[in-house]
């Protein structure tokens, strides 16, 4: 049974086959689902935000969906619950690699909870494939001259490689 619109946030720089599973699974759940990509200025993103939600609108639409489900990639700059009230979200998604990235999601969890209670977080667990996967890996690895094909979508790695002939000039 799925019901009514979710949200799943993320820097997405960029976005990987981990994050496009969680956006598949994501939607046995709901029947809308937002891609929330955050500016996250101080993160200090690789890619502009532009760029991440081109790449993010690019990969999801090429995603297999069900019938009948819907998702999106829409920009966000401010509090993640403002921005799910903007969107008629009553679901806060978040994949889970492993215990260190439960220990974040729960305090942020319990922060959004206190923000607004009745919006939930469903935390989904990366499939085994994916559970080792992070954008922050995929960049390492790549600038250091690591085949990174196997983590990301084909039109990501080339992106990724021109961003990395870009910084080396």
């Amino acid at each position: 049974m799925s019901v009514g619109i979710g949200i799943y946030p993320g820097t997405f720089d960029p976005i990987t086959n981990g994050h496009l599973d969680i956006v598949a699974r994501s939607l046995r759940l709901v029947d809308h689902l937002i891609v929330g990509v955050a500016a996250s200025d101080g993160k200090s993103p690789m890619f502009p935000v532009e760029e991440r939600v081109e790449m993010a609108q690019r990969e999801v639409a090429a995603l297999d969906l069900p019938p009948g489900k819907c998702a999106e990639v829409r920009p966000f700059s401010n509090l993640l619950m403002n921005f799910a009230l903007e969107c008629g979200a009553k679901f806060i998604i978040r994949g889970l690699r492993a215990v260190s990235d439960f220990e974040y999601e729960f305090q942020m969890c319990g922060m959004n909870v206190r923000l607004n209670s009745d919006i939930e977080t469903v935390f989904l667990m990366a499939s085994e494939h994916n559970q080792f996967i992070s954008s922050r890996f995929v960049k390492e690895v790549g600038r250091l001259g690591g085949d990174v094909g196997q983590f990301v979508p084909s039109r990501v790695q080339k992106q990724l490689l021109e961003q990395f002939r870009k910084e080396a000039r």
